[in-house]
């Protein structure tokens, strides 16, 4: 564990050194988002003019208990340069998120992103997506109806878990963990998902994603599109 975190740290810090002065700049959610956020804040204590933009309510709160300046998505019209982390990735940079709970949010800065830097460690890299279960947000009201679907689709969902309650979204809204098997055309699947009623957002992050930093054995590797 001790060195996916190692990983997971010089993926970010190597992927904070393209934000430059003045810029907007998306800032992920999880594990590996939280180092770049970490140096992020360094940039500002350091005199670096930022604006930023949280994709989660977790990471909101850091940034501002870490002084990191943070501007309403609805007030730009662009993201500069957005550092995330994904779950699972293709040298294809086909991605899977969601697993930290925040894949609307992260979608929307993604799309609003000119440079998409995901950061990751060297368990993240897949031949295939897959392995890893497709988050699925869906509105409570159509919940059990979405998981009728998803099974049409080859998928059997379960609703995710917060201790003995259901998982809540910033939005309000439920994740169903999809499996799929191994996903051999993600590109056709996104469209099925996004034409079925009640999903909000899947986690499928296909043509987002710019570059891919990942770190294995202290080596940083780049895959970009």
């Amino acid at each position: 564990m001790n060195i996916i975190n190692d990983e997971k740290k010089q993926a970010a810090l190597e992927a904070v050194k393209e934000i430059r002065e003045g810029m907007i700049v998306g800032l992920g959610t999880g594990s590996t988002a939280y180092y770049a956020i970490h140096a992020v804040a360094d940039l500002v204590k350091a005199g670096m003019s930022l604006k930023t933009i949280p994709t989660s309510e977790q990471t909101r709160q850091m940034s501002e208990a870490l002084g990191i300046p943070m501007v309403d998505i609805n007030s730009i019209d662009h993201i500069d340069l957005t550092i995330d982390g994904a779950d699972e990735f293709t040298q294809s940079l086909a991605l899977i998120k969601g697993g930290g709970g925040a894949l609307l949010r992260e979608k929307i800065v993604a799309s609003l992103t000119t440079h998409q830097i995901i950061v990751t460690d060297s368990s993240k890299l897949v031949q295939e997506l897959g392995r890893f279960k497709l988050p699925v947000e869906v509105i409570p009201f159509a919940c059990e109806y979405v998981m009728r679907e998803l099974r049409k689709l080859g998928g059997l969902g379960v609703v995710r878990k917060q201790g003995d309650n259901d998982y809540i979204t910033d939005q309000g809204n439920l994740i169903i963990d999809t499996d799929f098997g191994l996903i051999n055309d993600p590109e056709t699947l996104d469209q099925r998902l996004n034409q079925v009623v009640g999903v909000v957002e899947h986690g499928l992050f296909n043509n987002l994603a710019h570059k891919v930093i990942m770190v294995k054995n202290g080596d940083i590797i780049t895959f970009s599109r």
